[in-house]
């Protein structure tokens, strides 16, 4: 009984690092090249929020319509690299429940 209990115990713990292993994966570099690209327009930087506002075309990986509306940068970079009237191509995901930019790129 007791080897049993320790086996499912042991089973029980590689299958919790296996999904939290897949978790962390979602956000590698391999897993947001996967992530489709939007266009857009920058509106507004603003550093101090840390975020953007983006005119945007459909988000497909987010289900969601073209609008305009407020991302946060994932890294506050970003927010230097950009300024409003900018045309941008962008990777945009759900993270930690707020819709984040991860990746963009100022339109040649």
């Amino acid at each position: 009984m007791m080897k049993t209990m320790m086996r499912q115990l042991v089973l029980g713990a590689a299958l919790a690092f296996g999904v939290a292993a897949a978790a962390g994966a979602a956000n590698t570099p391999a897993a947001e090249a996967a992530t489709p690209r939007s266009e857009g327009e920058v509106r507004k930087v603003d550093k101090e929020a840390g975020k953007m506002t983006i005119r945007h075309g459909e988000l497909k990986n987010l289900g969601m319509p073209p609008m305009t509306m407020v991302f946060r940068a994932a890294d506050p970079g970003m927010l230097e690299r950009v300024k409003p009237g900018d045309k941008v191509s962008f990777v945009a995901q759900k993270v930690d429940g707020a819709i984040t930019v991860t990746d963009i790129e100022v339109a040649r």
